[in-house]
This record gives C-alpha cells, structure tokens and sequence, in this order.
C-alpha cells in the first residue's frame, strides 16, 4: 500500500510546485509595476552585442592577416574553390561553354540538350529504382521543360550539384572527427544547434559581408545550412555500427583509419546515405532563399513574383521546385537502398558489361548533340509548345477577392481584433525577469539544474542584447500559429492514422507542403488578406501544419496492437480505444511533433518579415538589406534562443512522458 501512495504524493507535489511558480509570477507581474527595470531591461546594462560583433567583422576583412595570406584571401580562395565547378557545371547544363564575356561571349559548345538530360536522369532511375522511379524522374523533368522553367531549374539544379557533394563530405568528415573525440562532439553539439535553429537570413549578412553578391557567396551560405545533418547522421550511424564488425577488425590488424574507412563507413552505408538525403533536400531549399544574395535560379523566379505579386508566375516556379525536389528525393532514396543491398555478382569483366549506363549516357549526350545540330528543337525546347498557367491561378486570386472581399476582411478583423491583439499585448506586458526566472523554473522541473540553467541563461540573453520586446512579438506570432497548426494538424492526423487510403493522399499533400519554397506560401496571403500579422500567420500555418500531421499518424502507428486488443477485449468503444489508450501512448510523439511545429514556425516567421510583420525576423531581415552584420546575428541568436528554449523543453517534456507511461 505504502508503495502505491508514492505516485499520486509524487504528482500532487509536482502540481503545487507548478502552481506555486505560476502564482508567483502573476502576482509579480501584476504587483511589481514600480520595479520598471524587471520589466524593462535598462539600456545601461545591455551588452553591446551588436557593436561587438560587427567591429570583429570588420577587422576580419580589414586587419586579419595569417602570415602568408589575409583573411580577405582565405574568403576569395575559397570562393574561387567552389565557382570553378559551379561555372563548369553551369555552363554543362545551361549556358554553355563561352569565349568572351558578357555582351561580347560566343557559344563554343552547347550545353546538354534538354533531351540530353532528361535521359539520363532516367538512366539514373532505371539504374536506381526500375521503370517506375525512371518514369517519374523523367514526368518531373518533363514538366520542368514543358511550363518554360528548364533554364532556370537548371542554374538551380547545378548549385545543388556543387553545394550538395561538399556538404556531404564535409558533413561526413566533422561527424567521423565527432565519433572518434567525444570532447570534439561536446564542442560542436552546440554549434550544430545553432548551425539548425538561427535562422537563414541572418547568416545571409555575414556571408554577404565575407563573399559579396552572387551564386559563391549562395553556395556557403548552402553549405553552413545543410551540412549539420550530415555531421548528425554519420555520428549515429557509426555508432550502430553492430560490435561484430568493429571486433573483426581489430582481428585482422586493421589500422585506425582503416577501421573507418575500410570497416565502419561501408558498414554504416544505408544509414549515411540517409543523410546524403536529408543534405540534397536542404540544399534545395537553402539555395530558394539564398536568391536574396544572387543565387538566380527558381528561386529567383519566385522572389521576383513575389515582389510583383505575380501568383501566377511564382506558383509556377514553386511546383517547379517541388517537381526538382521530389525527382531529386526519390533518387537518392532509391540509391540508399540500392546502396544497401548486397553487390550482385557479374560474371563478365569488360567495361561494357561494367559500366553499361556510363555508357548509355555518354551515348545519350553524343547522339542528342548531333541530333540537336539539325532539328534546334531537340536542343531547346521550343517556346510554341511551352505551356502555362498562370494566367488562371492569378484570375482564381482576383476572382475571390471580387467576391469574397468583405467575408476575408470579417474573418482578418475578427482575429485581429478577439485574439492577436490581445495576446500581443499581453505577451508584451510580461515582465522579462518573471519570464526568466518561470522559464528556468520548468527547466529544473522537467530535465534538472543543468536544463534550467541552459533555459535561463538564454532567455537572460536575450533582455540583455536589447531583444526582449521584438522577441515577444516572435514568441506570440509562433506560439498563435502553433496552436493553430495543431488544432488543423493533430485531428487530421487521427483520422489519417485510422484510414489507410486517407493517410496515402493526405502523404502526398503534406510532401508537397514541405517541398514548396517559403516565399510561394506568402503570395497567396498576401493577395487575400495585404500585409500584417494575419498574414504572416496564414503563412505560418500552412508551413507548419505538416509535422503536425506526420507525427501523430506516426505516433498513433506505433502503439502496440496487443494493448488495442486488450481493450476491445474490455469492451471499450471506438472513441475510448482512441482518447484512453491510443492517444496517451502517442502522446510523446505527439510532443515531438509539437517541437516540429514550433521549429518550422520560426524558420516561417523569419520569412515573413518581407509581409511587414515587426518581430526579431524584421530585425534580421532589415540587417541584411543594409549589410549589417552585428545587428543580423544578434536577432538571428535570438531567435535561435526561442528555439532552443522550446526544443529543450519540450524534448525534456516528452522523455519523462515515456517514463511515466512506461514506454522507457
């Protein structure tokens, strides 16, 4: 009996100290008004992050010297580095090999005809997957070329050829350097975090700052994005590598490196090349947004309709990008597993027998090249058979704005005025040393001192840098669109977890949800309802709404059917299997999913500083037009802060979920 009392004394001393802190708070809140300087923080005591930061920037490029070479010459080696294949892959795809320069450059060699390269990508397919995954590689590339998106596909498709190899070996070697140090993976845990969480824009400015305006300066900008989960996943994949394989080994005499290279990195292929994924479907999406520093491609396509406010056009571009993403996504998943399946033996050593697609494409190349010589068609494709459908998708917009004018202002004004107002205001009132101290509170309640101090250290950190008011914005436009997201996302995902068909299109939904560039969520927004908060929000929502979703379906399909069993064996309902025992199961899915959402929400709300909204996402935004380094970074930390805060939280949250509901 006495063993049995402890749970609920447990629970119940947990509750009271919740309700103590929270009582505490209010009341300091509301009786602690003649306190100015807990509420807010004294422009004497903030820490000058700004001038710091931007004063080191500029001896970077000015003063610092390493002997032999100058900072400024590490910059332009590097960015010579990565422009030479860059220029050699672009002029393979697009431009062609030139003599000359600008107005005065004459076509030498044509680039790959567009025949050329949808062929091979087949090729790859067929190679990769079989007919299926060839048929879909070659619709995706197919569409790009019918709706007049092959040129610029192309400029994106070879900075994603260039960013994305470097990214993986980058991220490859950091990750086997972070396996065989633990003190190194300690130091570089955090900065991956903040690698993740700050957001896009605010590394734009240094980098636009270090390597100027254009498609290098895009490149590193797309490396920093997309290399920390490559350094993640080869870290775990090493270590679930099975003992076997390590101790056979060291049997043989293998030296360290060639236990990594000749035993761990084979061994641990399937999982790397998951990683190899994760960096080409990030690269993809960096090199969007890093058009704001010269990138050109799609995404410039898309920024530009977006500044016209031509739906029509940017809506194009964007499922021109989802059509380069999901051929991009399905090969590599298709090699992943090619990858781990056992080789097949080949009876035949000639090179034909060998390398048979090697030489079907270099077949491809040389035969649509002359082909291309006497019909110019099959070279470019031509303009008279382009297809496009803008035109409707702008008239759609214009229709419902005619008709619908005064139903979309209700609903804007009613949120306005019953919910984002009044949270604003309220958010904005709160006392950054209550919210400190309250927030350092749940960290020592959910994860120990260690937590606490993690969550109050940054929380502090922000009052102190002067971000506290702007950050309260943030906190309050991604906290309304997280709720919202949840309220779409998780019932979507309980009805998609019980029907199987259902779940397979809402699949396809949420893939292409996640596949459209930011900037394509904005336009539609911005053509209903203008610029300001609900907009950003509708935005945001639509963003976010995608993990939401998954991770419920997720965490419902992993329940354990024996316990939905013993239910119905106890004569329970269909809604009490669901609210009693399915959900509770799913629920530290559900809190993943949560962290999710409120991470794709950040990175959305950053974006939606270009709809007029006035949070830390403006902040960086503005920084980056005026080349301001110091002011980009110190909001873009800020932001990463909020991330990290609630990323900890939450994660701390659900592992003692598991812990209470027995799932650990």
């Amino acid at each position: 009996m006495s063993a049995r009392r402890q749970v609920p004394i447990g629970l119940g001393a947990g509750t009271v100290a919740w309700a103590a802190a929270l009582v505490l708070f209010v009341g300091f809140w509301q009786l602690g008004g003649n306190a100015k300087w807990a509420f807010d923080y004294p422009k004497a005591w903030q820490i000058p992050a700004q001038r710091w930061i931007g004063s080191a920037m500029k001896w970077l490029v000015d003063s610092a010297s390493f002997g032999l070479f100058t900072f400024t010459d590490l910059t332009r080696f590097i960015a010579s580095v990565i422009d030479l294949p860059y220029r050699l892959i672009l002029s393979l795809l697009s431009t062609g090999f030139l003599s000359g320069q600008g107005s005065n450059a004459v076509e030498i060699v044509p680039p790959l005809s567009w025949v050329a390269v949808i062929l091979i990508v087949g090729l790859m397919g067929y190679h990769a997957g079989g007919r299926r995954l060839a048929a879909l590689v070659v619709l995706c590339f197919g569409f790009l070329a019918v709706f007049g998106q092959w040129n610029s596909a192309m400029v994106t498709l070879a900075s994603i050829l260039v960013a994305a190899p470097l990214g993986i070996v980058g991220g490859l070697l950091l990750g086997i350097a972070a396996y065989r140090w633990p003190r190194f993976e300690r130091a570089l845990t955090p900065l991956l975090d903040l690698m993740q969480t700050v957001p896009v824009f605010a590394y734009l400015v240094p980098i636009l700052f270090l390597f100027g305006f254009g498609p290098t300066a895009a490149a590193v900008a797309t490396l920093i994005y997309a290399m920390p989960p490559m350094t993640r996943v080869t870290t775990l994949a090493l270590r679930a590598v099975p003992s076997e394989f390590r101790d056979l080994g060291h049997m043989i005499g293998c030296t360290r490196r060639q236990m990594t290279w000749r035993v761990m990195v084979p061994s641990a292929r399937e999982s790397l090349m998951v990683g190899v994924n994760q960096v080409i479907m990030l690269s993809l999406n960096m090199v969007i947004i890093a058009s704001m520093i010269g990138a050109g491609g799609l995404g410039f396509d898309v920024l530009a309709a977006l500044r016209r406010l031509d739906i029509g056009a940017g809506l194009e571009a964007g499922l021109a990008i989802v059509a380069l993403a999901v051929a991009l996504d399905r090969l590599s998943q298709a090699y992943a597993v090619k990858t781990g399946a056992p080789p097949k033996a080949t009876a035949a050593p000639g090179f034909v027998a060998r390398h048979p697609y090697t030489l079907a494409a270099l077949v491809v190349v040389v035969a649509t090249a002359l082909a291309g010589l006497a019909v110019p068609a099959l070279q470019h494709y031509p303009e008279a058979l382009q297809i496009s459908t803008g035109g409707v998708f702008s008239e759609i917009v214009r229709w419902i704005n005619v008709n619908f004018f005064d139903v979309l202002e209700g609903v804007k004004n009613a949120m306005l005025l019953n919910v984002l107002v009044p949270l604003k205001r309220l958010l904005g009132g709160m006392p950054w040393l209550g919210v400190t101290a309250l927030l350092a509170f749940a960290g020592w309640r959910l994860g120990g001192l260690r937590l606490a101090a993690l969550v109050g250290a940054m929380a502090f950190l922000i009052a102190a840098t002067g971000q506290w008011e702007k950050a309260m914005i943030t906190v309050y436009l991604c906290g309304i669109s997280v709720v919202v997201a949840s309220l779409i996302g998780i019932p979507i995902g309980i009805l998609s977890a019980e029907r199987e068909r259902l779940w397979r299109w809402v699949q396809v939904a949420i893939d292409t949800l996640q596949t459209l560039p930011s900037f394509v969520y904005l336009m539609p927004a911005v053509m209903l309802f203008r610029v300001g908060d609900f907009t950003a929000l509708i935005a945001i929502v639509a963003y976010a709404v995608a993990p939401a979703i998954r991770y419920t379906v997720l965490g419902l399909h992993k329940v354990d059917p024996r316990l939905t069993e013993a239910g119905e064996a106890m004569g329970c309902t269909r809604w009490q299997l669901l609210a009693k025992i399915k959900l509770k199961l799913a629920l530290p899915e559900i809190m993943l999913g949560l962290n999710q959402t409120i991470m794709f929400a950040l990175s959305m709300l950053v974006i939606t500083a270009l709809v007029g909204t006035r949070d830390l996402g403006q902040e960086v935004y503005i920084a980056l037009t005026k080349a301001d380094t110091g002011r980009g970074l110190v909001a873009g930390l800020a932001v990463a802060f909020i991330a990290i805060i609630a990323d900890r939280l939450i994660a701390a949250g659900a592992a003692r979920t598991k812990v209470r509901l027995g799932l650990e």
